[in-house]
């Protein structure tokens, strides 16, 4: 490095790099560090040149990691780019390119280092090399043990203080992603840390006062989705609109951080074009989800999940209570407005959710909102695209909407918002639609695509429940949507036919032998009667509830009533049959009398007029046992049955 543009062939033979990581030991005082840090680098724009660039620095690293208990050049280096960082602001008002440049080169350097580090040792031993200073061999001083809180320290000072320019706006990046490359630890234990380093600096000590403004920051990151700025302002030659090589660098790490974060098993799918269209605000938000899934330390609760859990509007000027630690507030209305813009990606969904679950300051307030057509349907896209989307972006959308079903005024105003021509639901054009009637539609679709693929009960049970909570709120259910419902019962009829058939025919050819272990078809007949229950009681509690306001669904009944026959006298499903029979056996006889020949009107008519003349004291309350489950909190992985 040094001057001179460098190339990453050229790192290994680097003379500044070889210097570094050399025997000799430089002080933070030596000329050598201007030489260092004046370099420029093209920003690799692939994982092939990301790969190229940690094998053509590992042996650097690795010497460093040699001969740093000797030098203490690693001490050094961060000391350098502590001294600096203090003047950062002021430079950033003066408009020094210069002395920004090199601080961020500095913080390029150390997060490179701190990556590679990470992989090949303990946290250990990573501590031990923060305390590395030019002495005799292995010698270290134990004053300068916090080195590297104050590293920390100094990256959430630089986060939350320096304004955000376009020339301060690479090294606010590289801030960020040097936090999330140091959370990395976790990647490399099989076990769950509540004893790391993190737990050490982040959430006690120095670190602990900026928890709020730190949250606060990352959010409105994330809220403002800043772009880089153009060609020709950034502090760095040479640098493309991808955000900077430790963009790229980290992003990586992130990846995988996420992988393990999500439980998925899988990477993520996220378009790379929503990434890099705001380097800031996607690294922000990667790393407020790590920060706040961090384990709770021994002897204290996760700071950053509480700052989470706790922050209010804006506009709510009422006081915190004096229990609640790490308070702040923010605007709710630009943090609705990114969110519904951002459903893209699954971390701004998993965002979301962790909102939706733990802060019941942000639920209450978007459940309030009059437009929620807005958030609801980028959730819906994402579980009609279930074939394109990663298992756990699936399950969180779903979690999100049980956990929205679980207000009735959600569940009765969905109903009365209107949506004309929905362009992503191909299987019918839909010229107008409540957006009630879509989510059962977009529901059902995600229920038949599991039954035929996935087959994961988790998922199942929880589309039902979602279904099951709004059942008794279904209002004027569009023609489509109530077809839905019950072509959704047919195949499960179906479903459980043909198991029902194997299981006899196993059973006989069991009698001449008994030598042939048999399949277990009972279990499978249990889980696929649990599911047509659970059908039943979602059109029972419809029928109870709001007969009057569903001809559509009552029209679907009749018009496949056979389906029904089987299930009348069946044990398992006699009570619940109750009040279906009872419907179907009432409107068929209105029709009867009304003669043969009669239109799709006319039908609606008979069964409008009918609703009236059918006396509510016949109908069984309904209780949904579904209804309002407690749901859990999402295993985002898939887990065939």
């Amino acid at each position: 490095m040094g001057s001179n543009s460098s190339r990453i062939g050229d790192l290994p033979k680097n003379e500044y790099l070889k210097k570094l990581s050399g025997t000799e030991s430089v002080s933070e005082n030596d000329p050598f560090w201007n030489q260092l840090l004046s370099f420029s680098f093209p920003a690799p724009t692939s994982s092939t040149e990301l790969k190229l660039l940690e094998e053509a620095t590992i042996s650097v690293c690795r010497s460093l990691v040699e001969n740093n208990p000797r030098t203490g050049n690693l001490g050094a280096l961060i000391k350098v780019f502590l001294s600096r960082t203090k003047e950062l602001k002021l430079s950033a008002e003066c408009q020094n390119h210069i002395f920004i440049w090199q601080t961020h080169n500095a913080l390029f350097i150390i997060c490179c280092l701190l990556k590679v580090f990470i992989c090949e040792m303990s946290e250990e031993e990573l501590q031990l090399h923060f305390t590395y200073e030019e002495k005799s061999p292995g010698s270290y001083s134990s004053d300068s043990e916090d080195l590297l809180e104050e590293l920390l320290c100094c990256l959430m000072q630089l986060i939350t203080d320096i304004p955000l320019l376009d020339i301060t706006y690479e090294i606010s990046v590289e801030a960020v992603s040097t936090m999330v490359v140091f959370l990395s630890c976790q990647l490399f234990h099989k076990e769950v840390l509540r004893q790391s380093i993190s737990h050490k600096y982040l959430m006690r000590g120095r670190c602990l006062p900026y928890t709020s403004k730190l949250v606060k920051t990352l959010l409105y990151n994330f809220i403002r989705q800043e772009k880089p700025p153009p060609p020709g302002t950034h502090v760095l030659p040479q640098q493309s609109d991808g955000g900077g090589l430790l963009y790229g660098l980290a992003s990586g790490v992130a990846t995988g951080l996420w992988t393990v974060f999500t439980l998925g098993g899988v990477g993520s799918k996220v378009a790379a074009a929503s990434e890099l269209s705001s380097p800031l605000a996607n690294q922000s938000l990667l790393l407020l989800l790590v920060l706040a899934n961090l384990t709770d330390a021994a002897d204290a609760p996760n700071p950053y999940r509480q700052a989470i859990m706790s922050f209010k509007n804006t506009q709510d000027s009422s006081p915190f209570p004096s229990s609640i630690p790490h308070a702040f507030q923010i605007n709710f209305n630009s943090l609705y407005m990114a969110l519904c813009e951002q459903q893209t990606s699954d971390q701004a969904t998993l965002l979301l959710y962790t909102l939706l679950h733990q802060n019941s300051n942000i639920r209450t307030y978007m459940l309030a909102r009059t437009d929620m057509e807005n958030l609801v349907l980028p959730i819906l896209e994402i579980l009609y695209h279930v074939e394109e989307r990663n298992s756990h972006h699936v399950y969180m959308a779903l979690i999100i909407l049980l956990i929205l079903t679980e207000d009735d005024g959600f569940n009765r105003s969905i109903h009365e918002v209107m949506l004309k021509n929905i362009t992503w639901y191909s299987e019918r054009v839909l010229t107008e639609i409540s957006l009630g009637s879509l989510l059962i539609l977009v529901v059902i679709r995600t229920i038949q695509y599991n039954m035929t693929r996935t087959r994961d009960k988790y998922l199942h049970t929880n589309c039902l429940a979602a279904l099951a909570n709004m059942s008794a709120q279904f209002r004027s259910l569009h023609q489509y949507a109530a077809q839905r419902i019950v072509s959704l019962f047919s195949l499960l009829s179906k479903k459980h036919n043909k198991v029902l058939e194997q299981a006899t025919q196993s059973l006989r050819g069991s009698l001449s032998s008994s030598d042939v272990p048999l399949p277990d078809y009972a279990q499978d007949l249990n889980v696929i009667e649990e599911v047509i229950r659970m059908m039943l009681e979602i059109i029972n509690s419809c029928l109870t509830n709001s007969l009057h306001h569903n001809p559509n669904l009552v029209y679907a009944l009749l018009y496949k009533r056979d389906l029904f026959e089987q299930f009348r006298t069946h044990p398992s499903f006699q009570d619940i049959m109750q009040n279906i029979d009872l419907v179907i056996t009432f409107f068929s006889s209105r029709l009867l009398q009304a003669g043969a020949e009669l239109s799709v009107e006319r039908v609606l008519e008979i069964i409008k007029q009918g609703v009236v003349a059918l006396p509510k004291d016949r109908l069984k309350v309904a209780l949904c046992p579904v209804a309002h489950t407690p749901w859990k909190q999402p295993r985002l992985g898939p887990q065939p049955t």
